[in-house]
């Protein structure tokens, strides 16, 4: 796996959503790599994040979620590659850029006399306000208080007055009493505050020593930025320039300008901080903040040209999906019915999305949908292309879902479990389709399933997830054949076919934990049978069982005890050959 390129490269990945005035951590640092033309399984009960997780591929996440930490790095060469016009507009532009960041440059050299002064001030209001720990408590408190609250009052919207009068007086009245106590600790909270800055203010030796401190440092400051911008740093503000527009050169006028003048804020930003611009990723970093850094290559009279570092993760702008989603990411949902517009005829819906990403005319974009869903198996195609989706059957629509997702040819397409919604002959179609469709485009399988049958046909590797963490990483052969951590035996052990005649089909105890809360230890600790004290206190690595399997549990630390995995998966080799005909 190693010789091959890494076409998604996701980094310690965060994702949180806003619920009801709670934030979810559904993605808790994720690292993961797709390489080019694999299969990888995404396996896990649900809840676990599998939809979520492949989600931010495509800039998907619902309008609650955000990634709120880690990078997606999406390594495709013909997106990557950008030119932008010399024009006598960019040209002047490229001038203004360098001339302000030599000015801006001279801050580098008192960077740290700047962080000095934020220390100094820092300090002040620290003694001004409440300690951390306080703040974080007084947060906390007014939080939860807020939030019983608000299920008061949803509750109170559920009850008839009319009929249910001493209920909802005391609904009503148990509000009132978190409202009182809601207003009493914001108030304890100011007065805490007033109180803080009144002793500051009165303690007039440390009045006159930050005077005097502040008087030094900022009297240093100035001094330092009047120093000389050495050569070096001046070629490197020539190439920042060209750099910045070539990050906002793909934009129209408006949004070009507002971008440039965004990442000259943020370079001055950086230069204040005394941030390592010479460093890649501290300077992918820095435009990330705005725009995706175009790394500066050569250039021509007429042309600059570079290449794109594309941070799905960081993308601000929606209209940069427009050329990601769909042209180089597809994805294949769940019920075609749901990912078809019903009101529109099946050729229509696949030469749209031809037209919206291929330059080409409405004859040619007709002709390679013709095409498309002849491979994918529509019979008659001609006579059928101006049907409506209710005319085919749930199989058809799914192949039509499919064509759509492979019209512009993506390097990824994703399948969040396309095949649930299908009997079972129709699923086994289906994935054959998937699979000889790959061979023939190249493009690289990101399957989201709950059937274990499914990922024993269809993957190369297999990646479990559990409460929005990746517990164990794979060949299809080391997950199935020689699983390491206690939840992938537990989803193996649940399979129908491996349960015995006159025996109960096993299932996993208790329920995932809420991800609304911080976890300590192993997520899958309290359903464990075999769970350590350890597993309790801290949070286990991801231990390295081969070149390729990975597993995050403290079973596999040298100093655990030995651990047999259940009887019911010890050589399941051939019951899963049987069960599956691998």
């Amino acid at each position: 796996m190693d010789n091959r390129k890494v076409l998604l490269s996701v980094k310690d990945l965060e994702v949180k959503f806003k619920v009801r005035g709670r934030t979810l951590t559904a993605i808790r640092g994720i690292s993961l790599d797709f390489y080019e033309n694999e299969s990888v399984a995404i396996v896990g009960e649900s809840g676990s994040g599998k939809s979520v997780f492949t989600k931010t591929f495509a800039g998907m996440l619902d309008s609650n979620g955000y990634i709120s930490n880690g990078d997606i790095i999406f390594n495709d060469e013909e997106l990557s590659d950008t030119r932008v016009k010399l024009t006598n507009h960019a040209k002047k532009m490229i001038a203004d850029a360098e001339k302000k960041l030599n000015e801006y440059s001279k801050l580098e050299n008192g960077a740290s006399v700047y962080r000095q002064i934020q220390a100094l001030e820092n300090e002040k209001q620290r003694r001004m306000g409440l300690s951390p720990e306080e703040e974080a408590a007084t947060t906390e408190t007014i939080r939860k208080l807020r939030f019983q609250r608000t299920e008061l009052f949803n509750l109170k919207q559920t009850i008839d007055s009319s009929k249910e009068k001493e209920r909802y007086k005391a609904t009503d009245l148990q509000i009132k009493e978190l409202d009182a106590q809601i207003k009493a600790l914001e108030q304890e909270r100011k007065d805490k505050l007033a109180a803080h800055k009144a002793a500051v203010k009165a303690d007039t030796k440390f009045a006159e020593e930050y005077q005097q401190k502040m008087a030094v440092l900022k009297e240093e400051y100035a001094k330092a930025q009047k120093q000389e911008v050495s050569d070096a740093v001046k070629e490197r503000n020539r190439i920042l320039a060209k750099e910045i527009y070539l990050s906002v050169g793909r934009y129209g006028l408006k949004k070009r300008i507002q971008f440039h003048n965004g990442l000259l804020k943020a370079m001055k930003e950086a230069m204040t901080q005394g941030v390592d611009l010479g460093d890649e990723a501290t300077r992918n970093a820095v435009f990330d903040q705005v725009a995706f850094r175009v790394r500066y290559l050569d250039e021509t009279e007429t042309q600059l040209h570079g290449t794109c570092v594309l941070n799905l993760a960081k993308v601000n702008y929606s209209k940069d999906w427009t050329q990601i989603r769909g042209g180089k990411i597809a994805t294949v949902f769940q019920d075609p019915m749901t990912s078809l517009n019903p009101i529109i005829t099946i050729g229509k819906q696949i030469t749209s999305v031809i037209l919206q990403h291929q330059n080409c005319s409405e004859a040619e974009a007709r002709e390679r949908a013709l095409i498309l869903m002849k491979k994918v198996g529509i019979p008659n195609a001609e006579a059928r292309f101006d049907d409506y989706p209710f005319q085919y059957s749930g199989g058809m629509r799914q192949r039509i879902v499919i064509a759509i997702a492979l019209s512009c040819q993506p390097k990824i397409l994703i399948c969040d479990e396309p095949t649930t919604a299908l009997d079972v002959t129709i699923q086994a179609q289906i994935l054959k389709l998937i699979k000889d469709l790959q061979k023939e485009f190249g493009y690289t399988i990101v399957f989201i399933t709950h059937d274990l049958g499914v990922v024993a046909n269809i993957a190369d590797r297999v990646a479990v997830l559990y409460a929005g963490q990746v517990i164990e990483l794979g060949s299809v052969e080391e997950v199935f054949y020689d699983p390491r951590h206690p939840y992938t035996w537990a989803l193996l052990s649940s399979l129908p076919q491996l349960a015995q005649r006159d025996t109960k089909l096993y299932s996993i105890t208790g329920t995932p934990p809420s991800l609304y809360n911080s976890i300590t230890g192993d997520a899958f600790a309290p359903r464990n049978p075999y769970c350590l004290k350890v597993d309790t206190l801290k949070e286990p690595p991801m231990f390295q069982v081969s070149p390729t399997h990975f597993a995050k549990t403290w079973l596999l630390d040298p100093r655990a005890p030995k651990v047999e995995k259940p009887e019911i998966i010890q050589n399941i080799h051939e019951k899963l050959v049987d069960a599956f005909n691998i």
